[in-house]
């Protein structure tokens, strides 16, 4: 028998710096119902969706960010996306910022913050929590960015690693394996093949992702934005045999341009399913998990082709360095 699971890629309209967690739930509450209604069985929520992408403000004291960050989860505000999966029967997944009182690398505990996602089962119950890794922008105040990009003032690296967990989900009681990442993550193949590693079946990553990226030196075309981050899932699904549920938030938001574009990627590298507008949208699809046997038993038979023993430099080193000359 065919392992299906219905999955809603539940793509937010923009959160204004305005807007309270609780306009922020009611929306996704609204999704959820839609997705109950349609059959879903996992729904997928964006980087951040509680509130506004706020690493494009800048804050000179972090304490006086702190009201952006969940210090508990569920808490007051969340607790009724949590009761919805429940009344459901449906999991789903959140991306927020967290704060947390835990030990860094010292061992000394003090307060750290993270762009965290986490998934949530059916019971109610959070599954798998994972902490982004690949942090974009910069720290420091930048006079010539019309935006700023202060992911790396805001939140530490993640230091979860890349986990997989199986976990019932959907129609079926004998589990599914499952993977986080978020936004720029999946820009880097390692992020994928990590977690292609531990056979993951259906990879979440929610985002924020603006239209205009100014970081390039050059001009990055708005449609080259979207074919990118597109590529991006397509490839990771393709090399590592696996779903992949890319959800956004989109629009303008506090002035700044979101493009959008949630999409749902099977695990041949093809776009089965997208959003079409700026708003809060639902676009779902039945994904068959036994599409991922296809390549893993051939062109990606990590056990028959893979060698490690010639990937040493991706572990060893960081920046990349000149060729000799000949």
């Amino acid at each position: 028998m065919a392992r299906r699971i219905t999955v809603g890629a539940a793509q937010l309209g923009a959160i204004q710096k305005s807007d309270s967690r609780k306009v922020a739930v009611e929306r996704m509450l609204a999704l959820m119902a839609e997705g109950e209604r349609r059959g879903v069985e996992l729904i997928v929520f964006p980087e951040l969706a509680l509130t506004t992408f706020f690493p494009r403000h800048y804050i000179e004291n972090l304490e006086e960010a702190d009201h952006w960050y969940e210090t508990a989860m569920p808490s007051n505000e969340t607790a009724p996306l949590f009761e919805a999966a429940r009344r459901y029967r449906m999991g789903f997944h959140l991306g927020y910022a967290e704060l947390a009182h835990e030990p860094d690398e010292t061992g000394q505990v003090r307060k750290r913050r993270f762009n965290t996602a986490i998934l949530v089962n059916p019971d109610g119950r959070i599954v798998l929590k994972y902490r982004k890794v690949h942090l974009p922008g910069h720290a420091e105040f930048d006079p010539a960015r019309r935006v700023q990009h202060l992911e790396k003032r805001y939140f530490e690296v993640g230091n979860l690693g890349f986990p997989v967990v199986r976990t019932p989900m959907g129609r079926r009681d004998e589990g599914i394996n499952m993977g986080l990442m978020i936004c720029n993550d999946r820009r880097w193949p390692e992020a994928w093949r990590v977690m292609g590693l531990q056979s993951v079946e259906l990879v979440m990553l929610g985002y924020n992702t603006p239209s205009i990226n100014q970081e390039a030196k050059g001009w990055e075309a708005h449609h080259l934005r979207v074919f990118h981050s597109h590529l991006s899932v397509q490839a990771g699904c393709y090399q590592n045999a696996c779903w992949g549920v890319a959800v956004a938030k989109a629009g303008i938001e506090d002035g700044a341009e979101l493009f959008g574009h949630s999409i749902i990627v099977n695990p041949q590298g093809e776009i089965v399913a997208m959003a079409d507008t700026w708003e809060d949208q639902l676009v779902t699809y039945d994904c068959d998990l036994e599409m991922c046997r296809l390549g893993r038993t051939s062109i990606f038979n990590f056990a028959a082709h893979r060698r490690p023993e010639h990937y040493t430099r991706i572990t060893a080193q960081v920046g990349a360095v000149e060729p000799p000359v000949v």
